[in-house]
């Protein structure tokens, strides 16, 4: 408590800092497949794709689409509609939770009503990298692809091969961004596995939701924070993969504010603060400091995810000791 009493008195003495910078158009799509109908759901996706979304629109995105458990033709229909949206924009960002497979080196995001009988049906079934890049090319500046899709086949017990040699992996393959001005993130470096997490986001998306949109924060940075987030919290099992094409100039997906101030406290620098602590109550203290502006936006974005952590935590250990009432009584 102490440490939170002067953190918000901190807090309380800073400046408001500037505006961010004007941004040129910027769009997202965002969805989270979980409830599969063939093979077993997964517990985060549609967590995760809600809690991205609203870091884009927290971000001031011109369009945030954010769709769940989408079918076969769905996925088509909004990756061709998102194409649309991303004409004349400088930054368009594909985010995609959910289960992911690789056949013969190329990678596919799996829709949820997806029934893979046989290798060869997932040209018909499954949606390859390639199409997921293509509804991103017409963005100018950036174009991002992230898949938190790292996972073990679900279907590779009873895909029967049509041809022995075709490789079936595990996990997902690495590529290299062939495309100008393209930055693809994986959850999960080549041959390896994404893991789900115990808490309410898995920790790739965890580190997404923290990093990702810091304002005037190169991309490739960005992600790089993300990679050893991630590493120490999967005690280095679980190591994020990117590959990119960009030019020199540094591309954040947020540009940095600016700041009429010369002197007195850096308002990135207490945010960042507030981040490490990452309690109601701070978030509570920087909003009250700031509020209004682009850092007060994120800060309440991150308040929200905190009170859902604090409530599922909370029910947690509700749980739990009725459990351990249960055992105490049946004993006795």
């Amino acid at each position: 408590m102490r440490l939170c009493g002067a953190v918000f008195l901190a807090l309380l003495t800073i400046c408001l800092g500037g505006q961010p910078a004007a941004a040129g158009k910027r769009v997202a799509l965002v969805v989270g497949n979980a409830d599969y109908q063939n093979v077993p759901s997964l517990p985060n996706p549609a967590n995760d794709a809600s809690a991205m979304a609203d870091l884009f629109r927290s971000a001031g995105f011109d369009v945030v689409e954010a769709r769940r458990n989408l079918k076969n033709i769905e996925i088509r229909r909004a990756l061709r509609d998102f194409a649309d949206k991303a004409r004349d924009t400088d930054i368009a960002v594909i985010y995609f939770a959910g289960h992911g497979l690789e056949v013969d080196g190329t990678n596919y995001v799996v829709p949820v009503d997806t029934a893979l009988e046989r290798d060869a049906d997932v040209y018909d079934e499954a949606i390859s990298l390639d199409r997921i890049l293509v509804a991103v090319e017409p963005a100018r500046r950036l174009r991002l692809v992230i898949l938190d899709a790292c996972r073990d086949n679900p279907f590779i017990r009873k895909m029967r091969r049509t041809i022995a040699s075709r490789a079936l992996g595990r996990g997902l393959a690495s590529v290299e961004a062939s495309r100008p001005n393209t930055f693809i993130a994986f959850a999960a470096k080549e041959g390896t596995t994404a893991l789900d997490g115990d808490g309410r986001n898995s920790p790739f998306t965890a580190a997404l939701l923290k990093h990702l949109a810091k304002p005037g924060v190169d991309i490739r940075k960005a992600f790089g924070y993300v990679r050893d987030e991630v590493m120490n919290a999967t005690g280095n099992k679980q190591e994020p993969y990117t590959t990119n094409s960009l030019g020199g100039d540094d591309v954040a997906l947020v540009p940095a504010p600016t700041n009429g101030a010369s002197t007195g406290p850096d308002v990135r620098r207490d945010y960042e603060l507030a981040e490490r602590v990452g309690t109601v109550e701070v978030w509570d203290a920087f909003i009250a400091a700031n509020p209004a502006g682009f850092y007060s936006e994120l800060a309440k974005a991150q308040r929200r995810k905190a009170e859902a952590e604090r409530a599922d935590a909370a029910e947690k250990a509700r749980a739990t000791a009725r459990g351990n009432g249960g055992t105490s009584e049946a004993s006795g």
